[in-house]
């Protein structure tokens, strides 16, 4: 039986909130590594070893939205989440509409975060 990833992957070009996101998934035990670009993450392996994705909308060269559609037309089914600090007209049916499983203003909502994750991809995975 092939064993699935756990790894929870926090990608912001704001270390602060990467620290925070790594640090609020360890307080419930699991497993976060945190990247500061998307290519940065894909280019270290780090879809294959992700159980989820949390990433900013706004980054720089790849966008939040850029790597949800870059994943969704992967071979894989790694869920994403996708996070923001500014305002936009996109919305979170639009991110959901294009097969985001959550959607976040910063502040991030550490609990609820967590409760989304938990429900789509922990528990999946025997958590």
């Amino acid at each position: 039986m092939k064993v699935q990833p756990r790894t929870i992957a926090v990608i912001d070009d704001d270390l602060r909130v990467c620290e925070s996101l790594v640090n609020l998934f360890a307080s419930y035990g699991y497993e976060a590594e945190s990247y500061l670009s998307a290519e940065q993450f894909l280019g270290s392996g780090g879809l294959s070893r992700s159980s989820c994705i949390i990433a900013d909308v706004q980054m720089p060269h790849v966008s939040g939205l850029e790597l949800l559609q870059y994943v969704k037309n992967s071979d894989t089914s790694v869920p994403v989440v996708i996070i923001t600090g500014k305002p936009s007209e996109n919305t979170e049916a639009f991110y959901l509409e294009r097969g985001a499983i959550g959607f976040f203003r910063k502040p991030v909502d550490g609990d609820a975060l967590v409760d989304v994750v938990r429900r789509y991809v922990l528990c999946k995975n025997g958590s």
